[in-house]
């Protein structure tokens, strides 16, 4: 999948599950809104006190599933930061354009980013399946 394809595929879809895990290899799973850098960077915000930003905060590691509609999906894994200080407002920025009126900004809120290093895209509507996967772009 080139980054265009991707970078589109997350605007049209605009949520996804993000998937973490705790310190003691617990999973947790959730349902965000989901932005998109041009650079192919996701992007997501979430109160600040939940437990995947705690869990990020200890791993730095996480796992998404954009899109379901249709029968295609792209999973992507890669490393996942907090971001702080003039990296918050300026992704920030770039989530509230994708997400106007969203608190993404507001005290007790974190922006998250997460660097894809692996994706797979799956299309079930061909047969058979036209399944890809392996390092972005």
């Amino acid at each position: 999948m080139r980054r265009e394809e991707f970078v589109a595929f997350v605007r049209m879809a605009r949520q996804g599950v993000v998937a973490t895990v705790d310190g003691g290899g617990n999973p947790e799973a959730a349902l965000v809104g989901l932005a998109v850098t041009d650079e192919g960077d996701v992007l997501f915000d979430s109160h600040t006190a939940t437990r995947k930003v705690d869990n990020l905060r200890a791993s730095a590691r996480a796992a998404l599933v954009v899109g379901w509609d249709d029968g295609v999906s792209v999973q992507v894994e890669g490393s996942a930061e907090i971001l702080s200080g003039p990296d918050r407002d300026a992704f920030g920025q770039i989530y509230l354009a994708q997400f106007p009126g969203s608190r993404a900004l507001a005290d007790g809120f974190s922006i998250i980013r997460v660097v894809p290093n692996w994706l797979r895209y799956y299309d079930t509507r061909p047969n058979p399946a036209l399944v890809t996967e392996g390092k972005p772009w």
